[in-house]
């Protein structure tokens, strides 16, 4: 999913050393160490490999049951299927934040690699007769090479009936919904909690928590979830509008 309020919260994550240091270039903190992680850590291609695995062993046990509709999977693109860590990587070792240019001059050129487990699942559920649907806030003149970029790995349905890009709205609840006038969508696939129902859209960190304790059984069913320690909906919720972000997040860690 694309960058939410990543702005607010770079503040205070894209932190540099106190020592004194022989040149200019930023120390390495906040959302280069979560795209560290994502790019070298073995326990994050696991946790992929976990999901993904729990999708497939989903997908099997539903193409044995009977449907009145076809069935669909709706699937996040960023973080979820495709990686984009370079970027994230590149802009904080620059001393940058997130821009909308310098964003879509990453996605345009169509070098992400994919998220762990992801090719070989969507290609198994399109085996089992599941249609995919990629729903995602990348923007309309995304469209051709986010589809160069799917295509190059040969994801199944990545198409432009299949391409579901945001028209400014970040909430996925209506093209969800429209999804749902044809298919039985069995299953969302994301990185975020917004990527799977608007109960979670916009939410304070308790109701978001609250939202989770009361759909917690549908995690690992219905609900496939994707790590994603860069950005997200997490952060943004921990800054309330107008406020402060350091300050906000210095709030909300816990010392004790």
């Amino acid at each position: 999913m694309r960058y939410c309020y990543l702005l607010v919260v770079m503040v205070f994550f894209a932190c540099k050393s106190t020592q004194p240091v022989a040149t200019s270039q930023p120390s390495i903190g906040g959302p280069a160490w979560a795209a560290l992680w994502q790019q070298r850590a073995a326990e994050y291609r696991a946790l992929c490999f976990q999901a993904y695995q729990l999708a497939g062993e989903r997908v099997e046990v539903m193409s044995h049951q009977q449907t009145l509709r076809p069935r669909a999977i709706v699937t996040d693109i960023d973080e979820t299927v495709l990686d984009n860590s370079p970027y994230t990587a590149k802009t904080t070792l620059e001393g940058k934040t997130w821009s909308q240019a310098t964003w879509e001059e990453w996605t345009s050129k169509a070098a992400c690699d994919t998220v762990p487990g992801a090719p070989s699942f969507f290609k198994y559920a399109a085996e089992k007769g599941f249609t995919i649907y990629y729903v995602t806030n990348r923007l309309e003149n995304e469209r051709a090479a986010t589809l160069k970029n799917l295509q190059r790995y040969n994801f199944p349905f990545a198409d432009n009936e299949h391409l579901i890009l945001s028209n400014g709205n970040s909430n996925k609840e209506e093209r969800r919904d429209a999804i749902a006038k044809k298919y039985e969508i069995a299953m969302l696939v994301g990185d975020n909690l917004g990527d799977f129902s608007e109960d979670f859209y916009r939410k304070t960190p308790a109701e978001r928590n609250a939202a989770v304790e009361r759909l917690h059984e549908l995690f690992g069913t219905r609900f496939i979830m994707l790590p994603n320690a860069m950005y997200g909906d997490w952060l943004s919720a921990l800054v309330p509008k107008g406020a402060n972000a350091d300050s906000a997040l210095r709030k909300a860690i816990r010392t004790e």
